[in-house]
């Protein structure tokens, strides 16, 4: 049973009080970057970059959505068709044809990780698991890096949507995945009459810290407090209004799709509107080794092709796709060879993964595979390679050094090369 303090993801108290701790230290120490000085909400909105990642939990076989084989043996049913970039993709993906002018295509992924965890990890971090470190994921990195644009945010920098997200390695908690439901219900930080039993505890807490700290003026206790006073914040902060995808037009819900990834986006989109450095957006159910094809055209593609499209929509109409990164990519792809299931196996020599948004260039198809899809002719591009090109595409030096819990120097994305082609 959760606790009164725990999210329905699992992230209890103590975790929130991490993420504020770290969230408003970082904002204290970044409220002057250059002089700069972003005073108000809409300074806040015009001078800060994003990215969302569209996540394919279980591995989706991209040569049947993004890099199609037709006449080959292991090409499948589905057609490619003409999109808005230089570019084809399936048949079945018609909703996100009109936005490829926006999106580019990596046909030439090459990866060596085909064991869903370990692949997992791999894709969110630039680096192969280590039993001795813990690195961290995208989300953690680009919070971290970015939260300097936005002193004035109070909700935090880094939220999964529908999912658990990997974690934040080295990085420490205060640059955790906050996770929420896809409809942006978060437990106890909605106000009304259930929480104000909630509320006036934190009332008497607070007064009782407060008191504490400065009769002892002990450090960790006025600490303490400030977290306190965070929290409170938070819980009445005007910015929670980005979690209530309700307020949302029904027209716009039904164009996003009323399902929980097509929710997600929606949340996503309005997440990032109001600041938030990094989200996350979970679709699972691409572990298909048996029965591919109907499962791809009737479920998961229509699925992904509203939702996904909307998304990249709204944030070209809203001008924000020039500041935002959008990723798409699962942990690895699936076998050219469809087995006698009529499935298709996992596959890490040679897939796809789709970026667009930001400093990025969209409508072009980077790499290609052979024929029958089996292996990739051209330059390969690596995990690495494709976190250090968004954090190009976001403004972000990948030559930067952390300092591990152990001591060891570690660089963003594993000292990956840019994707050229994907760069101006």
């Amino acid at each position: 049973m959760n606790s009164p303090w725990q999210t329905p993801n699992g992230m209890t108290r103590r975790h929130f009080m991490q993420h504020l701790a770290g969230s408003s230290a970082a904002a204290a120490a970044s409220v002057t970057m250059g002089n700069a000085i972003y005073a108000n909400a809409d300074e806040l909105k015009k001078n800060h970059k994003s990215a969302i990642l569209l996540w394919m939990g279980g591995g989706p076989a991209t040569i049947d959505i993004w890099d199609l084989k037709p006449g080959a043996p292991t090409g499948g049913p589905f057609r490619p068709i003409s999109t808005t970039g230089d570019l084809q993709i399936c048949e079945h993906m018609p909703l996100m044809a009109q936005q490829m002018h926006n999106m580019s295509i990596v046909r030439s992924m090459s990866t060596r990780e085909a064991d869903h965890n370990r692949g997992r990890y791999y894709m969110h971090t630039g680096y192969v698991p280590n039993p001795n470190i813990e690195h961290p994921s995208y989300g953690s990195v680009i919070a971290h890096e970015t939260i300097q644009q936005r002193p004035e945010l109070e909700i935090p920098p880094f939220v999964s949507v529908g999912g658990a997200s990997s974690g934040p390695g080295f990085l420490g908690m205060s640059w955790a995945p906050f996770n929420v439901s896809s409809n942006g219900r978060i437990r106890n930080l909605e106000m009304g009459i259930e929480d104000r039993r909630l509320l006036q505890r934190m009332v008497a807490l607070q007064e009782i810290e407060t008191g504490f700290a400065s009769r002892t003026r002990d450090l960790p206790a006025s600490e303490h407090a400030k977290v306190l006073k965070k929290t409170f914040d938070l819980m009445t902060s005007d910015q929670m209004d980005a979690f209530r995808v309700e307020k949302e037009p029904e027209e716009v819900k039904e164009r996003y799709g009323t399902d929980n990834f097509g929710q997600g986006c929606l949340l996503a989109r309005r997440l990032v509107e109001s600041g938030v450095p990094f989200v996350e957006v979970d679709l699972g159910g691409w572990d298909n080794h048996n029965n591919i094809h109907a499962t791809l055209k009737d479920t998961k593609l229509p699925q992904l092709d509203r939702a996904m499209s909307a998304l990249v929509e709204d944030l070209e109409q809203r001008e924000l796709l020039k500041d935002t990164v959008v990723i798409w990519m699962g942990e690895f792809g699936r076998t050219p060879r469809i087995n006698q299931g009529a499935g298709r196996d996992h596959f890490a020599r040679a897939w796809s993964c789709v970026v667009g948004g930001g400093d990025l260039n969209g409508g072009v198809a980077v790499g290609q595979t052979n024929s029958e899809g089996t292996a990739v002719e051209t330059q390969p591009y690596s995990s690495e390679d494709l976190m250090t090109t968004v954090c190009r595409g976001l403004g972000i030096s990948t030559e930067k050094t952390f300092t591990s819990k152990n001591g060891r120097p570690m660089k963003i994305a594993g000292g990956g090369k840019v994707i050229s082609e994907l760069v101006s």
